[in-house]
C-alpha cells in the first residue's frame, strides 16, 4: 500500500504458491512461481509487532491498514493481507532470521532450554522474571499474554529476580540425571506434563494456542475470540492485578496466588501497632502507680490515726493492702449519732480535770 513502511517486493508472477515457516515471533513467507521458467523464489520475513496479523478477505472489501496484499485468481478475487493498525510490524527481503533471536520455544525446545540454562550469568537475568521472559534472545516466541499465563500457572511472583527462579531449574535437572539417568523419552514427557517447570510451560502454553488456533483465531469467524478469552486465566481477567514493568509493558498477575499480601499492608500494620493497648500504657501507668504509692505511704490526717496504727501492730504488716483497698469500693459510712454540744464540752472538761489531778504533787 501507499502508506506501508516495508520495502517493495520485487516479485511478479501470474500464478504462484505461498508457503510459510514460523520461528518464534518471526514468520517467513516463500513465494514460488508455478512457471518453471519464471524468476527464483522470493522470501519475506515478517515481524508482527503488537497488532500485526494476516487476514484473508474479499479484494473489494480490504480492511484498513492492509499494508501488503497478495491477490488470488479466483472470482470474485480475494486478498491475503498483512494488517498492522499500529505499524509496529515490519517485513524484510531475504530468508535470514534475525541474528539476535534465540531458538524457538515451540519448534526448537531442547535448544531453547539449553540456551537459557547455559547463559544464566548474562546480565539479562538480573532483571525481574517478567521482563526476562520478553527477551527474544532467550525466549523467542514469548509475548505479553503468554508470560502472564505462564507465571500465573506456576504461582511465580512476576518481579522475582530471573536468575533466582531459573537457577533452581538447573539444579533440578542435575538431580534428575543423578537419580535416574536412563529415563526414556516417553517417561520424560509424562514427568513434564505432571510437574512442568517454567521452561517447559514456555513450550506447552504456546502449543495450546497453536493446537486450538482454528477455534481461537479463525479470521473468518472473529466471534470465536470469546473462546480465546475464556481460555485466558490471568491476562485481562477481571480481579487480577496489573503493573507497568521497567520497559513500559503491562504485566498481569494475581497477588494472592503466590502467598503475599497487597502493597497497602504496611499501612495497616502501622495502624495495628498504634491500636495496641500495650504500646500505649507504659508511661501513663508507671506515673499513676508512683502517685498511688506516694499517697499510700503518706499517713492520712484523720481522727482514726491511732486506731489504724494499733490494728497494724496487732495484725502484723500486710503487703499489697493499699492496692486492695484502692481496688475495692468502700461501703458508705454510717452516720454517727448526734451528741448534744453540752455533753461534748462536759466530757472534755472531765478529762482535763482527771489529767490535772493525776499530775498534781
Amino acid at each position: 500500500s501507499a502508506v506501508g513502511r516495508g520495502p517493495e517486493v520485487p516479485f511478479r508472477s501470474e500464478a504462484y504458491r505461498i508457503s510459510a515457516l514460523a520461528r518464534g515471533k518471526e514468520l517467513r513467507l516463500t513465494l514460488t512461481s508455478l512457471d518453471p521458467d519464471a524468476a527464483a523464489p522470493q522470501d519475506l520475513v515478517f515481524r508482527f509487532g503488537m497488532s500485526g496479523s494476516f487476514r484473508l478477505c474479499p479484494a473489494a472489501e480490504l480492511p484498513r491498514h492492509a499494508h501488503l496484499r497478495f491477490l488470488t485468481r479466483e472470482s470474485p478475487l480475494r486478498a491475503l493481507c498483512f494488517v498492522d493498525p499500529r505499524r509496529f510490524g515490519s517485513w524484510r527481503l531475504g530468508d535470514a532470521w534475525q541474528q539476535d533471536r534465540g531458538p524457538c520455544v515451540v519448534s526448537e525446545y531442547q535448544a531453547f532450554r539449553e540456551n537459557v540454562l547455559r547463559n544464566l550469568d548474562d546480565k539479562a537475568f538480573d532483571k525481574p522474571i517478567c521482563e526476562a521472559l520478553l527477551n527474544q534472545k532467550y525466549f523467542n516466541g514469548i509475548g505479553n499474554y503468554l508470560r502472564a499465563e505462564i507465571l500465573y500457572r506456576l504461582m511465580i511472583p512476576p518481579f522475582e529476580k530471573a536468575r533466582t527462579v531459573l537457577e533452581t531449574l538447573k539444579d533440578q535437572k542435575q538431580e534428575r540425571r543423578k537419580k535416574d539417568p536412563s529415563l526414556t523419552l516417553s517417561k520424560k514427557v509424562k514427568l513434564m506434563q505432571k510437574n512442568p517447570d517454567l521452561l517447559e510451560l514456555c513450550h506447552t502454553v504456546p502449543m495450546e494456542v497453536i493446537t486450538a488456533e482454528k477455534q481461537f483465531l479463525d479470521p473468518e469467524h472473529l466471534d470465536n475470540y470469546a473462546t480465546f478469552k475464556n481460555w485466558l486465566q490471568c491476562y485481562l481477567v477481571p480481579g487480577m492485578n496489573s503493573l507497568r514493568d521497567h520497559s513500559g509493558r503491562t504485566i498481569w498477575f494475581h497477588v494472592g496466588a503466590w502467598g503475599q499480601k497487597p502493597q497497602k499492608m504496611p499501612r495497616k500494620k502501622r495502624t495495628q501497632l498504634k491500636a495496641d493497648p500495650e504500646a500505649l500504657t507504659p508511661k501513663v501507668t508507671s506515673r499513676g502507680l508512683k502517685r498511688c504509692r506516694k499517697a499510700a505511704a503518706t499517713p492520712a490526717k484523720s481522727d482514726d490515726k491511732e486506731e489504724g496504727e494499733e490494728e497494724e501492730k496487732a495484725d502484723g504488716p500486710k503487703k499489697g493492702r493499699t492496692r486492695r483497698r484502692r481496688g475495692v469500693t468502700p461501703a458508705p459510712a454510717l452516720p454517727e449519732p448526734e451528741v448534744p454540744l453540752n455533753t461534748k464540752r462536759s466530757r472534755r472538761m472531765s478529762a482535763r480535770r482527771g489529767r490535772g489531778e493525776a499530775g498534781s504533787p
